[in-house]
Order: structure tokens, then sequence, then C-alpha cells
């Protein structure tokens, strides 16, 4: 299974980015979906999941309020929209898709994990 993170980029702290996921074959219809960041120095962190149906997410403590998860079975595809960027922010993000059908912090409870993209803040 492949996924591919695009969207990351260079904005001014305050300002707003999309992150996309699409997951090829669509084979996390299923499957909870998730993404994680890893800043340079320092381990992979939890961002937000979402379990299959949508209806359900999990963000972390950081994010809460500022971004948001969702996600499009149809195309195969995650979304992070992220609002109000911070430069602690700015780290690489990875995609994710877990091994049930709930999302989940746990980065052990995802199987197939896609390359990141950068985003930037700058202060």
């Amino acid at each position: 299974v492949q996924l591919q993170a695009s969207g990351g980029g260079l904005v001014q702290a305050g300002g707003s980015l999309r992150l996309s996921c699409v997951v090829a074959r669509r084979t996390a219809s299923n499957n909870g979906l998730g993404w994680f960041r890893q800043a340079p120095g320092k381990e992979r962190e939890f961002v937000a999941a979402i379990a299959w149906r949508g209806g359900n997410t999990l963000y972390a403590d950081s994010v809460k309020g500022r971004l948001t998860i969702s996600r499009d079975n149809a195309k195969g595809a995650t979304y992070l929209q992220m609002n109000n960027l911070k430069p602690e922010d700015t780290a690489s993000y990875f995609c994710a898709v877990a091994r049930s059908s709930v999302g989940s912090s746990r980065p052990e409870a995802y199987q197939y994990w896609g390359q990141g993209t950068l985003v930037t803040v700058s202060s």
C-alpha cells in the first residue's frame, strides 16, 4: 500500500496549510487513518487520527482547536487542515493507515506509512 502526502510548505506564523494524503488502491476504506509529525532532532509524535467512518476523531493536546482531520473514503484520502500555525508546528508530517477501523495515538497501531511532507512555520 502506498501513501502519498502533499501540501507542505513555508508559511508565516498564524497562517494556514492543508495537507493531503492519498492511499493507493483505496485499501484504507475500512481502516483508521492518522497523521504524525517529526521535527529535526525529535521523536515522531502523534498529531491526529480519524476512524474509518469519519465520525470519531482524536487529537494531540498541542493541536486541538487549530488542526482538523477529515477523510474522503471515495477518494481514498485523508486531509489535515492546519490553521493558526505556530513555529513549533515545524516538522515533517506523515500519514498512516491503522491496523483497525479506529484511529490511535500509538505509532504501533499503524501498518502503513507514507513519506513525509515538510511544513515550515516562520515567526
